[in-house]
């Protein structure tokens, strides 16, 4: 499970819509926690760094691209906050919240992918237009991660930032 206090959830979309009709995209950065009772571990998003989609702009509607040297620059962020990288997330436009064939063979095991779907501009605001996805380490296929929303739990200073 991922946990993504509302406010980070409305920074994605609002950086999905601001984007339209391009792809968003950036980094999930916090801690991976014991879940309660002992249930394995959640994954607690506590910051978002917002990451410049370098995909030429033809491409930028249907792909996105984090660089080499931004992802460095997000490793060394959450290194110097004591934080890890979880994972990324990026918007749909005008396709479901659901990862392509494209995203299962860019992706790496592990991480989370948070999709936001966005149509006409606006972004979705059901549980269905907001996923999170983990790919096999088979790399064969993703797993759906369920996302908690709410406040945040014992970060109440999340925030978002930008690249």
């Amino acid at each position: 499970m991922i946990h993504i206090p509302d406010a980070l959830a409305g920074a994605i979309r609002d950086h999905a819509q601001r984007e339209y009709p391009h792809e968003c995209c950036g980094a999930l950065l916090g801690r991976v926690e014991p879940a309660a009772a002992g249930a394995g571990e959640v994954r607690v998003v506590v910051a978002l760094r917002a990451a410049e989609n370098r995909r030429e702009a033809e491409a930028a509607p249907r792909r996105f691209l984090i660089t080499p040297d931004d992802y460095r620059a997000i490793e060394r962020e959450a290194r110097e906050r004591a934080l890890a990288v979880l994972g990324f997330y990026h918007s749909h436009p005008d396709h479901p919240a659901r990862p392509s064939d494209y995203d299962r063979e860019h992706a790496l095991p592990w991480y989370s992918y948070v999709i936001i779907s966005v149509r006409e501009g606006r972004a979705g605001d059901t549980p269905a237009d907001l996923t999170s996805w983990i790919l096999g380490d088979e790399r064969h296929a993703f797993t759906f991660e369920p996302i908690a929303t709410g406040r945040p739990g014992r970060d109440p200073a999340a925030r978002v930032e930008n690249a």
